[in-house]
């Protein structure tokens, strides 16, 4: 698996707390997305923590393809 799966093809609005760690899915499987739930096991991906800066709501990338990982940068809207 070389390629992450798209698990959404808009972003993951969610409200987070200052300070406290998020783990971004990359490979797309989980379950819980945006967050990792293990999925990625069996492949080369790892999830990515993500420390709010601040509390208030952020966008997580649900596509897998954004170049800010692990926020949206809207590349969903160019996928095919």
């Amino acid at each position: 698996m070389n390629e992450a799966v798209i698990a959404s093809r808009t972003p993951f609005g969610v409200e987070v707390e200052e300070g406290k760690s998020y783990w971004w899915c990359r490979c797309g499987r989980s379950a819980k997305q945006p967050f990792c739930d293990g999925s990625h096991k069996d492949t080369s991906f790892t999830p990515l923590e993500y420390r709010a800066e601040k509390s208030g709501k952020v966008w997580f990338c649900g596509c897998k393809r954004t170049g800010k990982q692990p926020l949206c940068d809207g590349t969903h809207k160019h996928l095919g």
